[in-house]
């Protein structure tokens, strides 16, 4: 976005003259310094266990290497009290920024700070770009704190977990959630690791709990910035009946941090709103969940969240190293959950209602169901939605309570489509299924 563009944007706003200068010079900051000062390195296209960057939701992913389950985003890098943290840009929720910096947008989240604004932390940047690293540095109010350890020890049944302690923790003032001081635009922006190296990718000490790999360029050359990324660590699931892959960053109850292997941040509980999606104000969408879906590392109907407990080597640590954790979440170990809308639908109401802060909606499939084998695997929203209204007998909520939101969020941006683009709903809405 140039100047003349971003000036004209902005006067469409009807904002005053001196608010509209400021958050030009803040926006443009942001976007040129850092998105487009950086120039990728040339990806390996031809390799078969890279996934085609034409696949891509987030077009700002260096690459996405399928063999080893991970996501390579560009590192930003951001500072509190003296101390280096680095994160990861992934949505905006203005559409021209959203474009400008290569990432999901996510007009959902303008709406974040209704009723929450402590889920939206203020930032300021530095009035020129670092030197070595060639972008402007944020100055975050509130971090993470990465030394917990994690731990995650399976119940009976696998879920719920008989231990589960999350291996990170945002303080009082942490969200990812972030918007530049004297600007309205919110940025999707976690917190992926601290400090200035060595870097700790097998017990994630100083990292997140997905981190694989790390790379902080060495200093710029005029005209020339190498970046710093990240390798994370992705997630398999479904949306419209077709498999993507999505990260996960943030969650607002320990239990779901520690399965997600994301930050425990408690203030996104109250991000509105619960069970809300596609209400006036909401900043969510829906992820459907399920609590005892089939389980067995080559079981066709394998799905939930039992099923990446038992099956999917989750109490253990994420490595590289650790290739029988990889391998089995590659062989579809993870829960499979099935996110409703996404940036690709063709209808713009739903795909205009994304937002990467999942609502959680946890199914459980009855006795009944269990015994006849009828828990099998889901993949689209509305099929979920009808089985619920149709068939009670089969799916409730955790308990036998009502099917619907169960109080908790998850940051989990959308990275790729590994198959078919994900365009349109399996099937339609029955009458009384609640869209």
């Amino acid at each position: 976005m140039n100047a003349t563009s971003l000036s004209t944007a902005v006067t469409r706003r009807r904002r005053a003259p001196y608010v509209a200068a400021l958050m030009f010079g803040l926006v443009a900051l942001l976007v040129t310094l850092i998105a487009g000062s950086i120039s990728a390195p040339a990806r390996a296209e031809n390799d078969p266990s890279l996934l085609n960057p034409d696949k891509f939701f987030v077009k700002s992913l260096i690459q996405v290497d399928l063999q080893h389950d991970s996501a390579r985003f560009p590192l930003h890098r951001g500072t509190f009290q003296g101390k280096t943290y680095w994160f990861i840009l992934t949505e905006a929720s203005d559409f021209g920024i959203s474009h400008d910096l290569n990432v999901n947008f996510a007009p959902k989240l303008a709406n974040i700070a209704i009723n929450c604004p402590d889920c939206v932390q203020t930032v300021t940047l530095t009035s020129a770009p670092d030197l070595k690293f060639g972008e402007a540095v944020v100055n975050f109010e509130g971090v993470v704190d990465f030394s917990p350890i994690r731990k995650l020890v399976a119940g009976p049944n696998g879920f719920p977990p008989a231990v589960a302690e999350p291996g990170a923790v945002g303080d009082a003032k942490y969200s990812p959630f972030i918007r530049i001081q004297g600007s309205d635009v919110i940025y999707n922006a976690p917190i992926v690791a601290s400090g200035d190296g060595p870097f700790d990718v097998n017990t994630h000490t100083n990292t997140s709990d997905r981190a694989l790999a790390i790379h902080i360029a060495g200093p710029a050359t005029p005209g020339h910035f190498e970046p710093s990324w990240i390798d994370l660590l992705i997630v398999h699931g479904f949306a419209a009946g077709q498999p993507i892959i999505y990260t996960s960053t943030e969650a607002s109850i320990p239990l779901a941090a520690t399965i997600e292997r994301a930050t425990f941040v408690p203030r996104l509980q109250k991000a509105p709103f619960l069970g809300g999606d596609d209400t006036l104000g909401s900043a969510r969408e829906r992820i459907f969940l399920f609590a005892n879906g089939q389980t067995g590392q080559n079981n066709p109907q394998r799905q939930g969240l039992s099923h990446v407990i038992l099956d999917g080597h989750q109490s253990e640590d994420a490595s590289l190293e650790n290739t029988a954790l990889i391998q089995a979440l590659h062989n579809d170990g993870d829960a499979l959950n099935v996110l409703g809308d996404i940036p690709s639908l063709s209808d713009p109401r739903h795909a205009n209602a994304y937002s990467p802060l999942w609502d959680a909606q946890i199914g459980e499939w009855t006795q009944k169901a269990v015994d006849q084998g009828l828990n099998r695997r889901q993949t689209d929203e509305n099929a979920i939605l009808n089985l619920v209204a149709q068939r009670p007998d089969l799916l409730t909520g955790p308990g036998g309570a009502p099917y619907g939101s169960v109080g908790f969020v998850i940051n989990c941006p959308i990275l790729a489509f590994t198959d078919k683009l994900p365009a349109n709903d399996l099937v339609q809405l029955v009458p009384g299924a609640q869209g």
